[in-house]
């Protein structure tokens, strides 16, 4: 319709003299020939901006504005463009004046459109201008551009801006601070957002309870309790009336890290704050009691959210199952599963997965699969996680040969092994000493692309060691870095068992020396295989030298103290050994069963009868429970002495406390009688020993045959 009028206007304005007033000869033109303005001023409009004319484009769409002329959003957000476009920044703030008093808010349509375009510096020179020439912006506008700019990561045009409303103007308020500190906070940027949040203050600007949220939320994610715990404390002596948001993200923190007693603390607080706890703080409350071995309170705990008429969540049972479980508990656990199932809750895989480790760790490992396949039918999805519980409970119970059988079911639930898989098939083939089964698995695993990690060669390596073939071992440590796996102080620990059992001692020096000065940092473990190792070659003032290091470095344990207690006693030197013995009982760490044993043992080898079962009654005392292993020694320093009716009564002991009698605690009893000559007794403990299903080892059968039983 326009196209021959747009030609002779391009034409024209080649030749037309740019000082003549065009809108005055266009209004003589409306009132002689009745024109219609509209359509007019919208073909000079569109003709003017096609041209490039933009100065003259502006004053067509700021006469029709004057004539209150009807301007489309459309037109409006075109001619923007064209001013952006083209970086008119004066021409678009009296663009903002002008429409500002006919109540349209063109700043936020300006800014949005410059930081869209990437126009960081004009719009920050766009905001400064409308302020110097005295436009009115509106603080929520800005706080829009800036929210705008957080939802998009753009934390440094963020910054850039909040500086120039903070220069210029205007006023910010509580929105525009917890805006900034809030993106500060998601970034991890705690410090700046506490120096942001000290401007604010300086300004009296209030904070309030978002703001406080957002800074405790920070100070909480970032691992910073103790602060979060003070900024809580100082938000609610002000006066702010913290939400229940606030106080269940506090409380989530400190059950995450363990601290039960944070957890309860913030709990009480929340009550004194006559806040009612939802399904959210009882579960996280619920969960830190369970993780703590507290089942009574957490039972307590469900049963105010069922009187309250709460529907407990799946995160509740499943905490609920999981300390049942890890208490052994497992009727109540399983009791929880069928009344989670009654009211309608799809137990997920998580709650699956707690139920069969805990069967498992009972020695339940054909009660845990039927439970899995009882699962499945149900809808239970299997994962690498149900899988490897399953393996791991049948290579606890040494029936390597189920657990195989397991890993084979794997493929028919199309699930695909993964590293902790092929480990734990490792470590039950090197517990039973099939190292040529557990090498077969684990180069399987490398054939496969696993390249294996610390774990499963630290693995491999200990079961070569504890089968005494370091030489084995050493080849797997070897193998370890050639294949670029990063050994930790585990692996170490392991080699220098190895070294030491192989009576490499100058070998595992060094290495020790290496450990020390490079790293990685030796743990207690380290020190004690080492103390061991001195120990084992006489090399006693060594280890005690190695004591003192660790006693200045992160203190020994039991195992340390029981290693030199036992080595003192061996060479007979029981003064030191009980020296040793009265700094634990003064300053920890607590004797064990061990300990005593070593102790009792000493002073029975030294003819020193009353020590030793003085010794035997305060660890009863105690209240550390014998075990065979302890009896065995009482039995043994009694038939030592010829003392066999109190040998027999230290048997029957064992037996009271329902502790199995081992080939070890046989043989003893058996050869002491024999020695005295009371050879029937000796033939009906035998007997005896034979129905307990219990075979003599190689001592015992020669003496045996030596007297003729």
């Amino acid at each position: 319709m326009f196209g021959a009028a747009a030609q002779v206007f391009e034409e024209m304005m080649d030749h037309v003299d740019t000082n003549i007033d065009v809108l005055d000869a266009f209004n003589e033109g409306f009132r002689d020939f009745g024109s219609n303005p509209n359509v007019v001023f919208r073909f000079l409009l569109e003709s003017y901006s096609k041209n490039g004319k933009l100065d003259m484009a502006f004053l067509v769409f700021m006469e029709m504005a004057k004539r209150r002329l009807y301007i489309s959003n459309n037109l409006v957000f075109r001619m923007l463009n064209s001013l952006m476009n083209a970086n008119c920044v004066d021409n678009y703030c009296e663009f903002c004046r002008f429409f500002r008093t006919r109540g349209f808010c063109v700043y936020g349509i300006v800014m949005e459109g410059l930081l869209k375009n990437r126009k960081i510096g004009m719009a920050l020179i766009f905001h400064e201008k409308m302020i110097l020439k005295g436009i009115e912006v509106d603080i929520v506008a800005c706080n829009k551009i800036l929210k705008g700019l957080a939802v998009n990561k753009e934390i440094g045009i963020a910054s850039k801006l909040f500086d120039v409303i903070l220069t210029f103007g205007p006023l910010p308020n509580v929105v525009t601070f917890s805006t900034l500190i809030n993106m500060y906070c998601k970034d991890g940027k705690l410090d700046t957002a506490f120096e942001i949040y000290n401007v604010m203050i300086k300004r009296n600007v209030i904070p309030d309870l978002i703001l406080y949220s957002i800074l405790i939320d920070g100070y909480f994610k970032a691992g910073r309790l103790d602060e979060g715990e003070k900024l809580l404390s100082v938000a609610l002596d002000r006066g702010i009336k913290l939400d229940l948001v606030v106080f269940s993200l506090v409380m989530d923190a400190y059950g995450k890290v363990g601290d039960l007693g944070r957890v309860v603390q913030v709990y009480k607080r929340m009550l004194e704050e006559d806040l009612s706890p939802n399904m959210v703080s009882y579960s996280i409350l619920i969960s830190g009691l369970c993780g703590n071995g507290r089942m009574l309170e957490a039972c307590g705990i469900f049963g105010q959210i069922i009187r309250r008429g709460f529907e407990p969540s799946l995160i509740t049972y499943s905490s609920l199952i999981d300390g049942f479980c890890k208490m052994g508990n497992l009727k109540d656990g399983f009791h929880l599963f069928d009344d989670m199932a009654e009211k309608g809750h799809q137990p997920d895989v998580v709650v699956y997965n707690v139920l069969l480790h805990g069967l498992c760790k009972k020695g339940m490992a054909r009660s845990a699969l039927r439970f899995f396949f009882n699962s499945v039918s149900r809808g239970l999805k299997s994962n690498i996680f149900i899988f490897n519980s399953l393996m791991d409970g049948y290579c606890r119970l040494k029936q390597l040969r189920n657990a195989v059988k397991v890993y084979m079911l794997m493929g028919i639930y199309s699930v695909k092994p993964d590293i902790v898989t092929y480990t734990l098939l490792v470590r039950g083939a090197s517990k039973l000493g099939k190292l040529d089964a557990a090498l077969l698995v684990f180069f399987q695993m490398l054939k496969r692309g696993f390249p294996g990690d610390a774990i499963t060669y630290c693995t491999l390596m200990d079961g070569f060691c504890k089968h005494k073939n370091p030489t084995a071992g050493l080849q797997i440590f070897k193998l370890m870095q050639t294949n670029g796996v990063i050994p930790d102080i585990a692996v170490y620990n392991v080699l220098l068992n190895m070294l030491l059992k192989d009576s490499h001692l100058e070998e595992a020096s060094k290495l020790f020396s290496q450990l020390v000065e490079k790293g990685p940092k030796p743990d207690v473990i380290t020190y004690n295989t080492m103390i061991c190792g001195y120990c084992s070659l006489q090399r006693l003032d060594e280890a005690i030298s190695l004591f003192q290091q660790l006693t200045s470095l992160f203190g020994p344990n039991s195992i340390t103290f029981t290693i030199l207690i036992d080595a003192f006693c061996k060479e007979g030197r029981m003064d030191e050994a009980m020296s040793m013995f009265s700094k634990m009982l003064e300053k920890g760490p607590e004797p064990n069963v061990v300990t005593y044993g070593c102790l009792i043992d000493g002073y029975f080898k030294s003819q020193d009868m009353r020590t030793a079962t003085e010794l035997h009654e305060e660890m009863l005392e105690n209240q550390i429970s014998p075990n065979i292993v302890s009896y065995s020694i009482l039995i043994d320093g009694f038939c030592k002495q010829g003392l066999m009716l109190e040998a027999s009564l230290a048997f029957c002991c064992a037996l009271d406390r329902r502790l199995l009698p081992d080939v070890v605690a046989y043989s003893i009893l058996i050869r002491g009688y024999c020695k005295v000559g009371r050879l029937v007794e000796a033939k009906l403990l035998c007997e005896q020993m034979f129905m307990e299903g219990v075979m003599p080892d190689d001592l015992l059968e020669r003496t045996l045959v030596e007297y003729n039983l």
